[in-house]
């Protein structure tokens, strides 16, 4: 399916950033890399501390990554990069995509479809495996957005590692379609409701991008 290209989002065309929220986990980091490479200069034993920071800190800069996306023109796009784990048809009518995110992808999530944050709501809970049925007990953050379709549900949820969600925006937000909302630290799981009537155009096991991937078919 060819893709119509767009504006990027609104909220910068830095190429190369790094996402919002990374800020307590990469700059202790990348500080104790620094000094460990400083030290070593100078001591065989800070040369064997310098190797596992330096490529811890190097793991912290990939995993936190946000690259600019040329945005997909469609009515529901991903709002993650990850795996489709599952097409689940819900009990109102409407149809879950659930798509799993390793610590190898963006963590960055975005907006499926232009409109109005309603509600953004931070629900406590566990950390198992975001693969795992359980994990919908799993900490998250329950978003619903006022869309052309009507109300559109997403949720984020938090893996056995991640723990922590940062929302970007409150609610009365209006958003475009593929902005930046959030981001989940290391691996999770994002689900999407597609309201009755709207067909899914991916299949379990496919690779999404987020803002690129478009999730339903005309």
């Amino acid at each position: 399916m060819p893709h119509s290209q767009t504006s990027a989002p609104r909220d910068g065309l830095l190429k190369g950033r790094l996402a919002r929220g990374a800020s307590p986990w990469l700059l202790p980091t990348v500080a104790t890399a620094a000094l460990s490479l400083v030290r070593a200069r100078k001591s065989g034993r800070w040369a064997a501390v310098a190797v596992p920071t330096t490529a811890l800190a190097a793991g912290m800069l990939w995993f936190f990554r946000d690259p600019e996306r040329e945005i997909t023109q469609g009515r529901v796009i991903s709002p993650a990069d990850g795996v489709v784990q599952s097409i689940m048809p819900w009990k109102d009518g409407r149809t879950r995509v659930a798509i799993f995110m390793s610590p190898l992808n963006v963590h960055v999530n975005r907006a499926p479809l232009a409109g109005t944050v309603t509600s953004v709501e931070h629900i406590p809970g566990g950390f198992v495996p975001a693969f795992n049925k359980e994990s919908e007990n799993n900490e998250r953050v329950v978003w619903h957005f006022d869309t052309e379709l009507g109300d559109i549900e997403m949720i984020q949820i938090a893996g056995a590692v991640a723990r922590r969600i940062v929302p970007y925006i409150p609610q009365g937000t209006k958003v475009e379609q593929g902005e930046r909302i959030g981001l989940i630290r290391f691996g999770s799981r994002v689900d999407i409701y597609l309201p009755e009537g709207v067909e899914v155009d991916v299949e379990v096991g496919q690779v999404t991008t987020a803002g690129v991937t478009r999730i339903d078919r005309d």
